[in-house]
């Protein structure tokens, strides 16, 4: 799974416009033929980065190339059930990419559009956003 080696911060804050901006960067295909674009705004975790890209992979038996184009660097903590007030903010427990709708999180090339386009499928059932596939042709 994917996680940053080192930070300046070990704890984030959530933010205060989570999900409302659109994305600047990352907007259009830089390095391959196809793409995934997000449509709508979330945190996806390293878990679901991987698992995305496990199926992608699979599917095209490891042809082709595939950049993953999104990174987990920002930290969520978690308290265990029942604590009490005051005890501060909790452990790091996983990491997430913020995802504003528009960015291309996946590139493709090296395959036929109808593979990458039932790739990038599977890959968007396991992320927690509304996906659209892109090509340069």
């Amino acid at each position: 799974m994917l996680l940053p080696s080192k930070v300046k911060h070990r704890k984030h804050h959530k933010g205060r416009a989570r999900n409302k901006r659109v994305a600047t960067t990352k907007t259009s295909l830089d390095f391959g033929t196809y793409g995934l674009k997000a449509m709508t705004g979330a945190w996806v975790t390293s878990r679901q980065i991987e698992a995305a890209r496990r199926a992608m992979t699979r599917f095209i038996k490891r042809g082709g190339k595939i950049w993953i184009r999104i990174f987990p660097d920002k930290a969520i903590t978690n308290h265990g059930n029942e604590s009490t007030m005051g005890g501060g903010k909790g452990a790091v427990d996983y990491y997430v990419a913020t995802v504003r709708p528009g960015t291309v999180m996946f590139e493709m090339e090296g395959v036929s559009e109808k593979d990458a386009k039932e790739a990038m499928d599977l890959a968007s059932y396991k992320l927690p956003m509304k996906t659209r596939f892109l090509s340069k042709k």
